[in-house]
């Protein structure tokens, strides 16, 4: 039985400044271009698996007892997949193009659990 997971984007300012920054403006679109490209070959690849293709994330907002507050985090997007375990969703994200074409760090699979029900 497949279950759910939460892919999610992880990109720091340090990634960006290491990745990014010494790049030249021409490298840049040259490179966001192939990315996209590229992005676009790993979701068709697995089209089968893609429940909610996701999006980029923005600003944040902090929400708790205090009341609500900016905050910031290194979440720059998510994808919702289904596999058939945790360790098959993790391989689909394996060279990905958010951290081999674009400066992000990492994608961390999270396993989306059932709620629970009452007795």
């Amino acid at each position: 039985m497949k279950r759910k997971y939460l892919a999610v984007y992880i990109g720091t300012p340090n990634s960006a400044d290491k990745k990014w920054a010494p790049l030249s403006e021409a490298d840049k679109k040259q490179r966001t271009q192939d990315g996209i490209r590229l992005w676009g070959e790993w979701a068709q690849k697995y089209a089968q698996n893609i429940k909610d293709q996701g999006a980029p994330l923005g600003k944040t907002k902090l929400v708790n007892e205090n009341g609500i507050s900016d905050t910031k985090n290194a979440l720059t997007g998510y994808t919702l997949i289904e596999a058939e375990s945790h360790e098959e969703a993790a391989k689909m994200f394996l060279d990905h193009p958010h951290f081999k074409i674009f400066p992000g760090d990492s994608v961390e699979i999270v396993e989306c659990l059932p709620i629970p029900t009452g007795p």
